[in-house]
Parts: structure tokens; sequence; C-alpha cells
């Protein structure tokens, strides 16, 4: 969620979701991978948990959403996305996303 962060200060978060998102999100997923050879990531991978932390962070901190997201629901949605059985990372990413916020800086 961290490096999503800094990627949304440096370029700004689009106004709604669309083709400019997917752009950024595949941009910031091919560049990721590159830059972190080690994490063993597909691209497809590191966009399915982008787009699923930006949804996550707007769930969680929307007033308009009543019924949030539990940490099981988040981490049952990605297992079956990206076919991969990683609950303690899973659990991670929505800890920080609990407590850290979101993953864009919001509108003013």
């Amino acid at each position: 969620p961290d490096a999503l962060r800094s990627f949304f200060v440096r370029v700004p978060p689009p106004d709604e979701r669309g083709q400019y998102l997917d752009f950024m999100l595949e941009t910031f997923s091919r560049q990721f991978c590159q830059c972190n050879p080690g994490c063993r990531l597909h691209e497809d991978i590191v966009y399915t948990l982008c787009y699923s932390l930006i949804l996550l962070s707007v769930d969680l901190t929307s007033p308009h959403v009543k019924n949030k997201m539990s940490k099981r629901e988040f981490i049952r949605s990605l297992r079956r996305a990206t076919l991969r059985k990683d609950d303690d990372y899973f659990g991670h990413l929505y800890d920080n996303i609990y407590i850290a916020g979101h993953v864009a800086p919001l509108a003013n």
C-alpha cells in the first residue's frame, strides 16, 4: 500500500474509475514489478491487489458505505481473484488500509 500511496502523491488520482485509472494501475504494476523483481508477483496480480486496495480504502473510509468489508471478506475475495492463498499477506494489506487509511489522497 505504501508504494501505491507514493505513486498517488506524485500522480494525482483520477476523479472517477475508467480507462485512465486502468492505465495508471497498469503502468504502476509494470513499474512495481520491474523495480521489485524479488517480490515474485506477476503484473496482473499487482494490478488486482492495487485495485482491491483502492476499493477497500473507499469502502472503509466512506460514510456512505454502511456495511464495511471485513478482513475475512477481503482475504477471501483476494484469494479468489488472485488464485493465491496468502492469508497473512492479504491480512497485512487490510490492516494497513484500516490503520493508515486511503491509498490515494482525498479530494478537497
